[in-house]
């Protein structure tokens, strides 16, 4: 890829207030008799819920949630359209609890139907069909086991459904409720797939799957329609994650999607409130419709015959790719997001029947996508030959040539950076610096090869691909390598101390988000109840801090330990009610940097917990973030004009 000339006139400084502001319009779904939607939009300061009728506009619609502390996420139809449920927790603690809100009356208070003890939270909501009123949810009451409950949503009656026997076994239940199929994690980090006799609950081993190569477990885990089967991701013999089918009765496995050299897409798993799906299914029947690939822009592989002529429908609305997907009942009426790099969260409605379509909304209706910068896909090989592939977002209007650049480094670290609108690479795009996500090694989405490629590198050879991405992005011309910078959260945060201590003279400027600074401390600070599946993810890849010699090898690694080689100009900020990365992985590099007199902005919300969700609190990071890099890069600042 050779740097293309200047695209255009370079836009105007788009104020952080408008980037980071919550959307307009998010979340879209259909109700299941297809006559009103539901979608989050702004009130009282924060994402609440909003009920309108198919055929009225946003002046028709009523809020039916009234949260003024924290923005809700996540939200249900249930079969009854009275009764509308939502999962919320408090100040970022991720202790989900499951309300109840009265559509018949929206100014009502909501009623929590999960009243827990602290620590205790819920992770999953289904319908049940066969018992009307009712819906499964998975919720930890006893701290170690994400039991099954059935609770009655017109009286909130709560009812033990399903008793998990071990903390890593799963009971996988079919669209009626009834166990089907088992999982369970083994000693040696495979994944025992079993049959459940319907009559007797006897469990009969079908095949063991999987290892390192699933550091996030088998995914996705779905019961087919018939209740017959079960759809897992699986690479089988190749380097390639497929949608399979096991059989209940003879575990054959059958492939029903796959895409040669791409994998299976199944980052939505594990963040569903926030990404598409691996599967689209028929939201009565439970068919599945398609299946979601990584690739330079996601693919869609259509799977039923009926759906193929709706996406066909679908994808003349747009010219991104279809995100998230809700119908009716009937099948016929349609809610559909698409992803594009330059133009988030557009939702189209579509009818099959009449061949009506029209844009419901826009996230952010105010913000013209011609002024947003191109994500383009790139791809080099890692110093050992390994296929690396990422995106890069160069500024508009400006010759994209010896420019500083910013090295955004994703969490997890099994996830994977993807074609999309994401407003980091957009601001600092619109500041003026080549912005650069490299899918190194581990990262999820490209091949088993690649993903194994990373067990035993943390701060080695997955290190090794960020410093050879800045390389690569020198040597094509983009970037000055005297004014590269490096920022993520999570794992990413992790990634930039790294390279402020292992490659202390890399990088101009860094700044670490909720990251990991004590691999050690991380993991023994992590919720109990994740404990037993860190077999195939942190222990395999990382270590085990309770072996003396693992322990040891981790403190090497640790950004803590080789705190006195940082003189990097840092910025560090943290959620103080962060479950995950706790508190004190950010205290104590902060406090070990002050205490040798190193200047450190360290920036911490008590309302927060891994990662800033209130837009007050996300305008005051990426606005310390614009000034950190303006500093220590030379980038534009918002608060003066363009050169």
């Amino acid at each position: 890829m050779t740097p293309a000339p200047p695209r255009g006139p370079m836009p105007d400084l788009i104020d952080i207030e408008e980037l980071f502001s919550d959307p307009q319009f998010a979340v879209p779904t259909i109700s299941p008799d297809g006559t009103r939607i539901a979608y989050l939009a702004p009130a009282h300061g924060r994402r609440n819920i909003w009920i309108r009728g198919i055929d009225q506009t946003h002046d028709d619609a009523v809020p039916v949630t009234h949260d003024t502390r924290r923005g809700i996420t996540t939200y249900y139809w249930t079969d009854d359209p009275r009764w509308m449920l939502y999962l919320q927790d408090t100040d970022g603690n991720e202790d989900w609890h499951l309300h109840r809100v009265d559509l018949d009356n929206p100014d009502g208070p909501a009623v929590d139907l999960t009243p827990m003890d602290p620590g205790s939270r819920v992770i999953g909501v289904e319908p049940l069909p066969s018992t009307p009123g009712s819906v499964l949810v998975w919720m930890n009451r006893r701290s170690l086991f994400f039991d099954v409950f059935r609770i009655d949503v017109a009286t909130g009656k709560t009812t033990l459904h399903l008793e998990q026997a071990e903390p890593a076994d799963t009971v996988l239940l079919d669209r009626e409720g009834r166990p089907a199929f088992a999982t369970a994690l083994t000693p040696d980090g495979t994944v025992a797939i079993s049959a459940i006799d319907p009559v007797t609950g006897d469990r009969g081993v079908l095949r063991h799957v999987g290892g390192a190569e699933h550091p996030m477990g088998v995914q996705p885990q779905q019961v087919t329609a018939d209740g017959q089967g079960l759809l897992i991701g699986s690479y089988q013999d190749g380097d390639d994650l497929r949608l399979v089918r096991i059989d209940h009765e003879t575990g054959e496995e059958t492939v029903i999607a796959a895409v040669e050299g791409h994998d299976l897409d199944i980052s939505g798993t594990m963040l569903p409130d926030v990404l598409p799906p691996a599967m689209y299914t028929d939201r009565r029947t439970g068919e599945i419709l398609a299946a979601r690939f990584v690739a330079d822009r996601p693919h869609i592989e259509v799977l039923d015959p009926h759906f193929a002529e709706v996406h066909t429908a679908l994808q003349k609305l747009s010219d991104g790719v279809l995100g998230t997907l809700s119908s009716d009942d009937s099948g016929q009426r349609w809610i559909a997001t698409f992803v594009h790099d330059r133009d988030p969260g557009v939702t189209w409605f579509y009818d099959h029947t009449t061949g009506d379509a029209r844009m419901l909304f826009r996230a952010y209706p105010n913000r013209d996508p011609n002024t947003m910068a191109p994500m383009e896909p790139v791809g080099f090989p890692a110093r050992d030959g390994l296929p690396l592939h990422g995106f890069l977002t160069l500024p508009v209007g400006v010759e994209p040539r010896n420019l500083p650049l910013v090295l955004v480094v994703h969490g997890g670290p099994w996830f994977h950076d993807v074609w999309g609108y994401n407003p980091e690479a957009q601001l600092l795009a619109n500041r003026g610096y080549a912005v650069l996500q490299v899918n190194f090694r581990g990262s999820l989405g490209y091949g088993r090869r690649h993903v194994t490629a990373a067990i035993g590198e943390f701060a080695r050879a997955m290190h090794d691909d960020l410093l050879d991405a800045t390389d690569w992005a020198v040597t094509q011309g983009y970037a000055d390598p005297a004014r590269i910078g490096i920022y993520g959260g999570s794992y990413g945060g992790y990634a930039a101390l790294i390279g402020v201590t292992v490659t202390p003279d890399h990088f101009a400027a860094a700044v670490d988000y909720v990251g990991v600074s004590d691999l050690a401390n991380f993991l023994r600070t992590l919720p109990p109840f994740g404990r037993p599946y860190f077999v195939n993810n942190w222990y395999r890849y990382v270590g085990n801090p309770d072996d003396p010699a693992q322990e040891a090898d981790m403190r090497a690694r640790s950004p803590i330990t080789m705190v006195d080689r940082i003189r990097t100009p840092l910025l560090v900020a943290q959620g103080a009610n962060d479950v995950r990365v706790v508190r004190a992985e950010s205290d104590n590099i902060v406090n070990s940097l002050r205490q040798r007199g190193i200047p450190v902005e360290y920036l911490v919300a008590d309302d927060e917990g891994h990662g800033f969700a209130n837009p007050e609190n996300r305008i005051r990071l990426y606005h310390a973030i614009e000034r950190h890099f303006a500093e220590h890069l030379g980038g534009h600042h918002g608060t003066s004009p363009r050169p």
